[in-house]
């Protein structure tokens, strides 16, 4: 039977003016489940994934990920959990710009205290970069560039994957080959909670939750 491996507790998240970016919110989300987190722009579902990889703490409420309440974690705490549990994918891809794909793909690797060359070069060539490993980001388009970046996620074998709209600013073809990372992701039974606008991605995961105002509005399973 699944078990939650991430549980938000009457979560709320202030910040100043008055903005209440995060409203009661209860959640729970099981391994193995790919959860896509939906609504418009300024629902409060960047600062619901922020709060998950601790780049930002909670005004109320509790935090439990992989059954361990986070809300007490300092930054240090934040920086081993992270390294150890989760992978992130940006939609900006903060690649380093004086490193090749492989390097920074690596680079994971490194601060997770370990470097295996091989593994690096077989993750990449799995998500089809085998022939640009020795590219610098520059040279690589978007699309390319956010494969090196999901590829830099998976490579520590995170128990949770955090994605911030990964086809946000691709154009319908390398969307398309993201889309079916992901999927492959899935199919895997991998964790993975992703933020998107992308209503054709949305439908590939296994659980919609929409938010609006920074509650919860509803959820759809599929």
């Amino acid at each position: 039977m699944s078990k939650a491996i991430i549980a938000l507790h009457q979560v709320h998240k202030y910040y100043l003016k008055g903005v209440h970016a995060l409203q009661d919110v209860n959640l729970s989300i099981e391994e193995g489940q790919w959860t896509a987190m939906m609504g418009p722009s300024g629902s409060g579902k960047t600062t619901l994934l922020n709060l998950l990889d601790g780049l930002d703490r909670p005004s109320l409420g509790r935090i439990e990920i992989l059954g361990i309440d986070t809300s007490r974690f300092s930054a240090d705490n934040w920086t081993v959990f992270r390294r150890e549990n989760i992978g992130l994918v940006f939609q900006q891809f903060y690649l380093i710009p004086y490193l090749t794909a492989l390097e920074n793909v690596m680079l994971a690797q490194y601060y997770h205290s370990m470097a295996d060359k091989r593994q690096a070069q077989k993750s990449l060539e799995e998500i089809g970069l085998g022939a640009r490993m020795h590219h610098f980001p520059s040279e690589l388009s978007g699309g390319e560039q956010q494969r090196v970046c999901i590829a830099r996620a998976l490579i520590n074998e995170p128990k949770i994957i955090l994605a911030d709209e990964p086809t946000g600013n691709l154009d319908e073809d390398n969307e398309k080959i993201v889309m079916d990372i992901f999927h492959k992701l899935d199919a895997e039974r991998k964790t993975v909670l992703m933020v998107t606008h992308n209503p054709n991605l949305g439908r590939l995961a296994d659980r919609r939750i929409y938010l609006e105002h920074g509650r919860v509005k509803h959820e759809h399973w599929v």
